[in-house]
C-alpha cells in the first residue's frame, strides 16, 4: 500500500491583543515560521485588537474565501474581560471540535500544571475551514503546533488526519 504524500495546506494566522504590534508579534511569527518549516503555505496575516467584530470580520473574509484551508489564531483565549476570541469564534462554528481543546488542556497541564485551566483553547469547522485559537503566548503556540496540529495537519499521521477531511467537509 502506498504512503499517502504530503499536501501543503493554505494558512492564515490572526493575532488577537491589544498591545503587540506586527513587529512584536512573537506569538505570531512563531506559527508562520511552524507552519513554513512543515511546507505549507501562509494564506494571510493579520494582527487585530480584542475586539469581538474586528475578530469575527477577518475570520469571516478568511472562511469565505475557499483558498484558505485553515486559520490559526493566537491570543484573546483568557478570562479577563478583554478577552474575546472564544466569543467572536463560536457564532460563526458550523461545528465545534471539541478535542482540541480538551488535548491542549491536557498536554498544557504537564508544562504549566493546573493554571492551563485558565485556557479556553477552541477548534472548529465554519465552511470547510479549520479554525484553532490558541492563547497568546509563544510557548502555547509551540505546543499547540508542535504537539497537536502539526501532525493533524499532515496527511502522513496515521491512523487518521484533519488533511484526510478536506474533501469531504463540504458533505450534505
Amino acid at each position: 500500500m502506498n504512503e499517502p504524500e504530503f499536501l501543503p495546506l493554505a494558512i492564515a494566522v490572526l493575532t488577537v491583543s491589544d498591545t503587540r504590534t506586527e513587529a512584536d508579534d512573537a506569538s505570531g511569527q512563531t506559527l508562520v515560521e511552524r507552519l513554513n518549516a512543515a511546507g505549507h503555505r501562509l494564506a494571510g496575516r493579520a494582527l487585530v485588537p480584542d475586539d469581538i467584530y474586528r475578530i469575527r470580520a477577518m475570520i469571516s473574509a478568511w472562511i469565505a474565501d475557499p483558498a484558505v484551508q485553515v486559520v490559526l489564531i493566537t491570543g484573546g483565549t483568557g478570562m479577563t474581560g478583554r478577552d474575546s476570541t472564544p466569543e467572536a469564534i463560536l457564532p460563526l462554528l458550523d461545528k465545534v471540535i471539541d478535542g482540541f481543546g480538551e488535548l491542549f488542556r491536557a498536554l498544557s497541564l504537564e508544562e504549566i500544571g493546573t493554571s492551563t485551566l485558565q485556557s479556553r483553547a477552541l477548534g472548529g469547522l465554519a465552511n470547510a475551514t479549520f479554525i484553532f485559537c490558541l492563547p497568546g503566548s509563544t510557548g502555547a503556540c509551540r505546543t499547540g503546533w508542535d504537539r497537536i496540529l502539526q501532525p493533524q495537519l499532515d496527511a502522513r499521521t496515521r491512523p487518521c488526519n484533519l488533511v484526510e477531511l478536506l474533501p469531504r467537509l463540504r458533505e450534505r
